[in-house]
């Protein structure tokens, strides 16, 4: 748990950080959570977030860290977005049983797409190693 706390200190304070690129701030919100994103790097961010499964059995709060391969894949689009990275956090089960709950690491990639200057849609397939493989859909708002 302590882990956790310093994962979500660090993103909290890198709030202050002004980074260009295809990285910046955004608000993500989806069927099964949300998470808020925060450059660290003109092609990374990091987003402190919560969710849950599709089949609403666990419940997710962590934070992960996305690498943006726009610029590796030069595209120049801003439209589009193509990105991969890692999660952690604690999730809980939440059906009907005997698990309290673990530490879970996982994996996800995804692409958005943008509609105007402030609004997308995003779709993610991540993993992990306690809540197992979710899709995602939702929306993204630009700050």
């Amino acid at each position: 748990m302590k882990n956790l706390n310093l994962l979500l200190f660090i993103a909290l304070f890198t709030t202050t950080i002004c980074v260009s690129g295809q990285a910046r701030e955004e608000l993500n919100f989806g069927l099964i959570g949300a998470n808020y994103e925060i450059p660290v790097h003109q092609d990374i961010t990091i987003a402190p977030g919560i969710g849950t499964s599709l089949d609403l059995d666990w419940l997710n709060i962590g934070v992960k860290a996305n690498y943006y391969f726009d610029n590796l894949f030069d595209l120049t689009d801003e439209a589009w977005d193509v990105y991969g990275g890692a999660n952690a956090g604690y999730s809980v089960y939440l059906g009907d049983g005997n698990d309290d709950g673990d530490i879970d690491f996982g994996l996800q990639i995804g692409g958005r797409w943008f509609w105007s200057d402030k609004w997308g849609l995003y779709l993610e397939l991540a993993g992990g190693s306690v809540s197992g493989l979710s899709p995602a859909i939702g929306v993204t708002m630009k700050l």
